[in-house]
């Protein structure tokens, strides 16, 4: 029995004990967002294209100068029948695009006008107050997450990560 006893306690010590070291994480998180007002202007380009066939040109067409506060206006070109009595075609286009403008300035963030180019996008400003109530969000002692939405032009996100790791 002593054998056994003694076999027994070295087999005990000689064994390596188990270790594991393990981590657990809780994150939790909150955005709000509340939008400002925001307006981009595009200023589109003056085109002109001509294409034929079965024609002379005579005189060359064009756009004209480009100069701050004015159009830019084009000249049209001549053409005549290469022979008479044959077929042709012939296609003269001239799109007017926006005025070259002076540079907007701004006072206080806010500028008294947008120049009138042919593609503008404006957003208004998010407001925090909404119908459900005032833009809000909380995370409680026990991790439970509250979001309260605002108005228009805003967002509340939350975010809750569990993690566990073992080695």
């Amino acid at each position: 029995m002593r054998r056994f006893l003694f076999v027994s306690c070295l087999t005990f010590f000689a064994v390596n004990p188990a270790s594991a070291d393990i981590q657990h994480q809780i994150q939790s998180s909150i955005q709000l967002t509340v939008n400002g007002a925001a307006s981009q202007a595009t200023r589109l380009p003056s085109t002109y294209s001509v294409s034929g066939s079965g024609i002379n040109l005579d005189t060359v067409g064009g756009l004209g100068t480009l100069t701050a506060g004015s159009a830019v206006g084009y000249t049209p070109a001549a053409y005549s029948l290469a022979n008479d009595g044959d077929s042709f075609s012939f296609a003269e286009t001239y799109i007017e695009g926006d005025d070259a403008q002076t540079a907007t300035t701004l006072t206080d963030g806010v500028t008294a006008g947008l120049p009138a180019f042919g593609s503008v996008t404006t957003t208004a400003a998010g407001s925090a107050a909404g119908s459900a109530g005032d833009l809000a969000g909380t995370i409680t002692g026990g991790g439970v997450l509250e979001l309260t939405p605002g108005g228009p032009g805003t967002t509340a996100t939350g975010q809750v990560i569990l993690s566990i790791t073992a080695n």
